[in-house]
């Protein structure tokens, strides 16, 4: 059972890693997936490519990310051929994503049929919202009908790290209240009751909630209505300008917070607009969270900027004081995971680096463990 092999196959790209108990054997990121540029022509290929190049002998399982369970998946499952048509039937919900991981569960289980295959589900994690978080105020038929709900993402990220979170503080996960704040190119929120998602900022879709690299987070649907009726978009010019050609992008011209920040301290006034709005949108999911969980012990930050964007750490929480919630300069200039909050302070602030892939590996060994 210590050998297992993770795949994290995205809409452009598909990360590995190959374990040996907790050990890291192999690791990389195939980039470019379908694109022009000398990048693989697809998944498959990817994929392939990948299996060709391990040693995978004595290989335990092999697990993969797959972004929509809906609501028929709330933790992770062997897959067979009822489940692999399961994910299929998802892919109007997720079809930039759920193509992709039904492409690296294909392609596995093809070439090595003996082996167990596991698929992990990023929205399994937040099952455990309460219905009145999960429900949208939207005609009931059509919200059945159509599968219209708060599904949440980012779940196995949100986990491991609210379990690290406990760790860190040595406090039992079970009585731990946390705030979990993924900020990488794609960002969500979550709040994290004793282990239990209770409430995330995104929602059907990755689109909802923070101001993201390209998406542009919450927002008025009449700008839809408008866009449509008054720009003459269409549905599919309005999905790419939201999802592709918002958020940071739209707003600065790139989509990277390291060259806002350094345009932002260079004086430019649309980084620093940017910046505001970014931070904004975090301090408030921040403020709300806090009061739907009635007090916090931790608000934790991670991914790419969350675990190397000092600035947004400290503009996000700043005016929180009076929560009980407060950075240390200090601490938050320095590196590894650790607690950035003074001493004694009410509320932990901690910077943890996320980790997918340990998750969905260990994940992946319970599930085949389980089946004896």
């Amino acid at each position: 059972m210590s050998r297992i092999l993770v795949l994290n196959c995205g809409s452009s790209s598909v990360k590995y890693r190959l374990y040996d108990g907790e050990a890291v054997q192999e690791k990389g990121t195939v980039e470019r997936v379908g694109e022009p540029g000398g990048g693989p022509a697809d998944h498959e290929t990817a994929v392939r490519g990948i299996l060709d190049r391990l040693d995978l002998d004595g290989l335990a399982a092999v697990g993969h990310r797959v972004v929509h369970g809906g609501r028929r998946f709330s933790s992770p499952v062997l897959v067979d051929d009822a489940v692999f048509a399961a994910i299929q039937e998802l892919v109007p919900l997720a079809p930039l994503h759920n193509p992709a991981n039904l492409t690296g569960i294909e392609v596995t289980r093809e070439a090595l049929p003996e082996v167990p295959q596991v698929a992990v589900f990023d929205t399994a994690f937040h099952h455990t919202l309460p219905e009145a978080a999960a429900t949208y105020a939207v005609d009931r038929d059509t919200a059945e009908r159509y599968g219209i709900r708060r599904y949440g993402f980012h779940g196995t990220s949100h986990a491991y790290v609210s379990k690290r979170t406990a760790e860190l503080l040595a406090r039992p996960y079970e009585e731990l209240r946390t705030i979990t704040l993924h900020l990488g190119n794609g960002a969500s929120a979550c709040a994290v009751d004793g282990g239990r998602s209770v409430a995330t900022s995104m929602g059907m879709s990755p689109l909802e909630g923070l101001v993201m690299g390209t998406r542009s987070g919450d927002l008025d649907p009449t700008v839809i209505f408008h866009l449509r009726r008054e720009a003459g978009l269409s549905v599919d010019e309005i999905d790419d300008l939201l999802n592709h050609r918002s958020g940071l992008l739209g707003l600065t011209g790139v989509n990277d917070m390291r060259e806002v920040l350094q345009r932002r301290e260079a004086g430019d006034r649309a980084a620093a607009l940017a910046f505001d709005v970014y931070c904004r949108r975090l301090t408030g999911y921040v403020g709300a969270y806090y009061a739907l969980l009635g007090g916090v012990d931790a608000v934790t930050f991670t991914a790419g900027v969350g675990e190397h964007a000092a600035p947004v750490r400290a503009a996000a929480l700043a005016g929180l004081e009076r929560l009980g919630i407060a950075v240390d300069p200090t601490r938050n200039s320095a590196s590894g995971d650790r607690i950035i909050s003074p001493d004694l302070a009410e509320v932990s602030v901690c910077v943890i680096g996320t980790d997918e892939e340990r998750e969905i590996a260990r994940e992946t060994r319970a599930v085949v463990a389980a089946q004896g």
